[in-house]
């Protein structure tokens, strides 16, 4: 019996599902993150290392899921979506409050936030069920599946949650978008929107009005609910063309700057590397979109075309949310800035979105079940 080199078996077995071209980017964005956390945290280099850590388990989880072929990702969408839908109920009768929301459920060895498990089972039910009814879509078909969308984000947006609420909003309407729903149908759900404002406002939080409330005037509460928002726009305008130089941010170093590790990170990296540094952080991430839509194009099926444009889409979102609200433009909602903002739970997620991407990338025959 021959024996075949150990190297090209590992090879083809380990890397063969990995995109290098969106490895190379994800590990630039990734680098960056601990470049930055590490001034935002005052040079704690524990802080770092927990945050590497949290690299190498999303990392990890990532390599699995793009060695899984797709149609085993097809037949995770409706027990993952089930599971997802059922600790969110548990949330809302036996969860554990926090600040004043009910986000997270005991289950004995962890407390864990079933909203981050939504962010991927949503679009990939959807994405299951889109793909089950491709030949005979109608109206009803999209109907059920704004259902299938709208029930776990109520849940979501009752514990309150309004930032992840938003983001799987967000992935939901891409699905529905991408797989052809009409824009005569859009413009009527816009409407509808605009229409039911005063009742959605109705429904808000205080917290949440006052939010909304201090971007169109954050003077007004200066040193209460404006706060975040004055001082993140303090923190990016004061960087200037060039920046004030790597650890030398005097809103972060100085303490004026709030969650400075997480939601307004990006506010710590403008101050120090300035507009130049923010076109090229802009460039990284739109490199990224820009490789999903090039998956996305090129996807077989019609699952992996609405997952991919979702992934994608949802990554956009995530990017354009967070630099919005750190500028001023968008009210805050708690969404970290991707790939770069500390936390565990919110890049593993993100990684398992892009382990789907290297997934349908590289598993092009997907096996119909």
């Amino acid at each position: 019996m021959i024996k075949q080199p150990l190297w090209p078996i590992l090879k083809r077995r380990l890397i063969l599902h990995l995109d290098p071209i969106l490895l190379l980017a994800l590990g630039m964005m990734l680098m960056a993150g601990l470049i930055v956390l590490f001034s935002a945290t005052d040079g704690n280099w524990g802080r770092v290392m927990a945050q590497a850590a949290n690299i190498l388990v999303a990392l990890t989880c990532m390599w699995l899921v793009a060695n899984i072929p797709l149609h085993y990702l097809m037949r995770t969408a409706m027990p993952m979506y089930a599971l997802g839908m059922v600790l969110l109920i548990g949330v809302a009768l036996f969860g554990e409050v926090s600040h004043g929301a009910r986000r997270w459920l005991n289950i004995g060895v962890a407390t864990i936030q079933p909203s981050e498990l939504m962010k991927i089972a949503v679009p990939l039910m959807m994405a299951w069920y889109f793909e089950k009814n491709e030949a005979t879509l109608t109206l009803k078909n999209y109907f059920f599946a704004a259902l299938l969308l709208l029930l776990p984000v109520g849940l979501i947006a009752r514990q309150p949650d309004l930032g992840t609420a938003v983001l799987i909003s967000a992935s939901g309407f891409y699905v529905l978008f991408l797989a052809g729903l009409s824009w005569r149908v859009m413009g009527v759900m816009f409407v509808a929107a605009l229409a039911s404002a005063p009742v959605l406002w109705s429904l808000l939080h205080d917290y949440q009005k006052h939010r909304i409330m201090m971007l169109l005037d954050p003077s007004q509460d200066a040193l209460g609910k404006g706060y975040h928002t004055i001082q993140g726009m303090i923190a990016v305008g004061s960087g200037g063309v060039l920046g004030k130089g790597y650890l030398n941010g005097t809103q972060t170093h100085l303490d004026f700057l709030p969650e400075r590790t997480t939601d307004f990170i990006f506010a710590v990296y403008s101050e120090e590397f300035g507009l130049l540094g923010n076109i090229i952080l802009l460039a990284m991430f739109l490199f990224i979109i820009g490789r999903g839509f090039i998956i996305t194009a090129n996807a077989s099926t019609y699952f992996t075309r609405l997952m991919a444009g979702s992934i994608t889409l949802t990554f956009f979102t995530y990017a354009f949310v967070n630099m919005g609200m750190v500028s001023g433009i968008l009210p805050v909602v708690g969404v970290p800035l991707p790939l770069v903002s500390y936390g565990g739970t919110s890049m593993v997620t993100l990684l398992l979105g892009f382990g789907m991407l290297m997934s349908i990338h590289t598993h092009k025959t997907l096996v119909q079940t």
